[in-house]
């Protein structure tokens, strides 16, 4: 069997599965708008509502191994958040909050300058009187919509939240809806 390895930039309002099981009148898009390659299944999963990096591959070994928490490779996030955090909330993210009855690993944040990213559509709500941030969170497990609510514990709640690397493998050099096949470097690292 040949192996293959796609990092997918997946758009905003995008499920990370290949078919719809809604019951809704009005089918959302899946990864099968976008990407053409058969018997590839995402490694690990981006919410409805978030954008970023997703990796598929259509070997289950590497899959179970990117997607144990035993191995706890990094998944890079920026972050925009309502309000300014301060070091405090800074600081209980670093150590770890409680969600939902359970702590999260120690993660690496830091307030990061407005990045470089495509206009989302629709685009975030925006207030006047409330600022915006944006965080770099760097986290080493993937718990149902972490990030958000890590945020939101600490009083900051997530208005976008973009995945832009997964280990080693980066965002950069795809936009919403591109895809590629991984580099022989990167899948060496892997």
């Amino acid at each position: 069997m040949v192996y293959r390895y796609i990092l997918f930039y997946k758009p905003y309002g995008v499920l990370s599965q290949f078919t719809d099981n809604s019951q809704t009148e009005k089918k959302r898009r899946t990864l099968k708008d976008y990407i053409p390659v058969p018997s590839v299944y995402p490694v690990g999963r981006l919410d409805w509502d978030s954008e970023g990096l997703l990796l598929l591959t259509n070997n289950g070994q590497m899959q179970h191994r990117l997607s144990d928490p035993r191995f706890g490779h990094s998944r890079t996030y920026w972050v925009q958040v309502e309000n300014i955090p301060d070091t405090v909330a800074i600081n209980k993210l670093q150590q770890g909050v409680v969600i939902e009855n359970y702590k999260t690993r120690p993660a690496k944040v830091k307030l990061l300058p407005e990045p470089l990213l495509p206009p989302r559509d629709p685009p975030i709500r925006f207030r006047k009187t409330v600022p915006t941030a944006w965080l770099e969170m760097t986290l080493f497990e993937g718990k149902n919509r972490q990030v958000r609510r890590m945020t939101a514990a600490v009083g900051f709640p997530t208005l976008r939240l973009v995945r832009v690397a997964i280990a080693h493998l980066q965002l950069s050099g795809l936009e919403p809806g591109q895809w590629r096949d991984l580099t022989p470097a990167e899948l060496q690292l892997l």
